[in-house]
């Protein structure tokens, strides 16, 4: 009984510590980004520079940036942005950053 209690314990703190998935997605997609977009794109806190393309946080702001209009956008081709075939669980991903900073704006002061 003593080792059932123990296992139950420890599953509630794994539980309790684990990242949500959500956040595991925003993350793995945050790893895309950097690697694939961040070569035109600013970070929102490098100066601003017009041969680079606009921060994420930035492009969120945006009226209509929402899950649906993201997911669309990355289905499609974008010209003059370099064309990245991303799988769709990086597309996913990346989505799931894109509205975690659009979160984070929301929460902002």
């Amino acid at each position: 009984m003593k080792t059932l209690h123990l296992a139950v314990i420890a599953m509630v703190a794994l539980s309790i510590t684990s990242p949500a998935p959500a956040d595991d997605a925003a993350a793995r997609g945050e790893n895309v980004v950097d690697q694939w977009c961040r070569l035109c794109h600013l970070r929102a806190t490098d100066p601003p520079n017009p041969d680079m393309a606009p921060p994420y946080e930035e492009i969120v702001k945006r009226p209509g940036r929402d899950e649906a209009y993201f997911v669309r956008f990355l289905e499609e081709d974008h010209f003059p942005m370099t064309i990245y075939r991303l799988f769709d669980d990086e597309k996913r991903d990346v989505v799931a950053y894109l509205l975690s900073l659009k979160s984070e704006e929301r929460r902002a002061p």
